[in-house]
């Protein structure tokens, strides 16, 4: 009996033993096979990285090529030389402090800088291969661009709601642009509805990179449905939006020469003069804002005088054409010229209170065919129209943005 105790005994062992040998093994095998799939994975530039020793390096203030090559044991005429083969091929003045550089060492000892790689944007990057003769060249990701048509409802401010259905909150400001002549975005309702379509710019198809084109909108707002899409010059830097009638939704003038404002004083007949300490007609609107505040013409035209009065100040007086002129007076700063052309919305002097004011604000003058007149009780023309000969392949171009806008709104808010 204790005999076969000892021989189960020895058979126990023998079988741990074995077992433990076969686990180590596996573990060997697993740890082989590991590595191999990190080797083949861990690519990145079009360099296989297991190869090199790799740093990774932020641009300091001040840093340049050659402070950076220095520092990784380049002597003054390597450096010469370097800069002078990759002048063509990589502009060296480009390097921006906060930019990443991507070292690839060599793993001897001790380690050699093989190729340096800088990114200067989401776009690509700039290669220096050191290996071999000194070459540079860029890598630029290709483009892909992908349209996003969305709906929503407003809840809070326009921007917070954008960005809720996946879009650039940053659209805010490009759409108060477009759709300043129809709709104040600060008198929004909750629950007034939105539809947006727009071109999305990606990398490699997947990382986005931002807004590249609003190719139509529609706001619900004081119960109107208020359409837009854009229209103009293929570079974008002459667009114009128009409703889904083809109507331009610019009008001819602004409402105010001022973004931000408060009216202090209307045009009346009969006003009593802050300075001259007397009633008498006040030919103008008085919009108040702090010193310095830019002053815009209303509408497009030609500067016919600039210039100082002891009454005035200094002011600007633009005509528009043959029926509409527009002045602009108690300038801190005149920044237009006699005879210059002007466009609707630009800064053509700085908020101030030369000549007869009490505070910074500026006095708008309105002109209709001589007479001075109200120009918030005027019913002021809208911008030139399309022509008949656009209007079809317009509304040809915007029947499927405003088709996919309508079914959006429709799958958003069904009753």
């Amino acid at each position: 009996m204790q005999q076969l105790k000892y021989i189960c005994f020895l058979l126990l062992v023998v079988t741990i033993i074995s077992c433990s040998g076969k686990k180590g093994d596996n573990e060997e095998e697993f740890v082989i096979e590991n590595d191999s799939t990190e080797i083949n994975t861990e690519v990145a530039f079009g360099f296989q990285l297991n190869e090199y020793r790799v740093e990774r390096d932020t641009i300091k203030r001040g840093d340049n090529i050659s402070l950076i090559l220095a520092r990784h044991n380049f002597d003054a005429t390597e450096i010469s030389q370097i800069v002078e083969k990759v002048r063509d091929s990589f502009d060296i003045r480009n390097i921006r402090a906060g930019n990443t550089l991507t070292l690839l060492k060599s793993k001897t000892d001790p380690p050699k800088l093989e190729v340096l790689i800088y990114e200067p944007n989401k776009m690509g990057f700039n290669v220096i291969d050191f290996r071999d003769s000194t070459r540079a060249y860029t890598v630029n990701y290709p483009i892909t661009y992908k349209v996003k048509t969305v709906a929503g409802s407003i809840d809070g401010s326009l921007s917070s709601s954008l960005a809720r259905e996946g879009l650039d909150a940053g659209l805010t400001s490009k759409l108060s642009k477009y759709f300043a002549w129809s709709i104040d975005f600060f008198k929004f309702k909750k629950g007034d509805k939105f539809a947006l379509s727009v071109r999305e710019k990606y990398i490699n198809d997947s990382i986005y990179i931002g807004t590249e084109e609003i190719l139509g909108a529609y706001f619900e707002y004081k119960d109107k449905d208020v359409y837009g899409f854009p229209y103009g010059s293929e570079n974008q830097k002459n667009v114009e939006f128009f409703d889904e009638n083809g109507k331009q939704m610019k009008t001819m003038f602004l409402k105010a020469p001022l973004k931000y404002f408060h009216i202090t004083s209307k045009f009346t007949n009969s006003r009593f003069h802050p300075v001259q300490k007397r009633w008498k007609a006040h030919n103008g609107t008085d919009y108040a804002a702090p010193h310095g505040t830019p002053i815009m013409t209303t509408a497009a035209g030609t500067v016919i005088e600039t210039g100082y009065s002891s009454g005035n100040g200094n002011y600007v007086k633009v005509k528009h054409d043959g029926t509409y002129t527009t002045q602009y007076l108690h300038m801190s700063k005149i920044l237009v010229k006699r005879g210059q052309r002007v466009t609707q919305g630009q800064t053509i002097g700085k908020v101030g209170s030369t000549g007869l004011a009490t505070g910074p604000h500026v006095c708008y003058r309105f002109w209709k065919n001589g007479v001075q007149v109200d120009p918030l009780r005027q019913n002021l023309p809208t911008s030139q129209s399309m022509s008949k000969a656009q209007l079809p392949a317009y509304l040809a171009k915007i029947k499927p943005i405003k088709e996919a806008m309508d079914a959006e709104l429709s799958e958003k808010f069904q009753h």
